[in-house]
């Protein structure tokens, strides 16, 4: 009998769980009674604000590098954080400094075929320690996926977009490594953490 009572109450739970899932979900996707002229703004809000995330996490105002790409592109690198889980993970905004529209360039995915597979990313970037005398390349998951920013295609003119970059860590004694990216200026930047 306490089988039976044990299975109840976790389909129990599993129902509770679900509705308070939907209706977090419902209540997070509504955006008033107002009319669309109030939900256009903000639906174009975060294309135009991609530094807010960078706020959140602590990171500075000032960039750690800036790196110029081809067309305008500008990667603005604001953190780079070495995680315990044996990790640096760089974060930081691509943006399009002209005034048209920039498609991003396909090298910046690299030209490792288990990557370019799962579409345009930053999987190209490496970090370079050269005290070390090493190559840091992207993280992958066990499908091959870079662990990185994917699905970039286009950015309008002024548009600015959060990126992120995950590689392995240089050992704890490094701090100075360079970001290098395919069509993009290299620029040295500082690990903390």
């Amino acid at each position: 009998m306490s089988i039976r009572f044990t299975a109840k109450a976790g389909r129990g739970m599993v129902a509770l769980t679900v509705a308070a899932g939907l209706a977090l979900g419902v209540a997070g996707c509504g955006g008033g009674s107002g009319g669309d002229d109030k939900s256009s703004p903000s639906a174009s809000a975060p294309k135009d604000s991609g530094s807010q995330p960078s706020a959140q996490e602590g990171q500075a105002d000032t960039p750690l590098a800036e790196l110029k790409g081809t067309d305008g592109l500008l990667l603005r690198v604001t953190s780079a954080q070495r995680d315990a889980g044996g990790f640096v993970t760089v974060s930081g905004s691509l943006k399009n400094d002209g005034a048209e529209s920039v498609a991003i360039p396909a090298q910046t995915s690299g030209d490792e075929t288990e990557v370019i597979k799962h579409g345009q990313s930053l999987g190209g970037a490496t970090l370079v320690d050269s005290k070390g005398k090493k190559r840091y390349y992207v993280l992958r998951d066990t499908d091959g996926r870079p662990l990185t920013t994917t699905g970039l295609t286009t950015l309008e003119g002024g548009q600015e977009l959060p990126v992120f970059m995950q590689f392995p860590a240089p050992p704890a004694g490094t701090a100075d490594v360079a970001l290098q990216l395919p069509t993009f200026s290299s620029g040295t930047i500082k690990i903390s953490g």
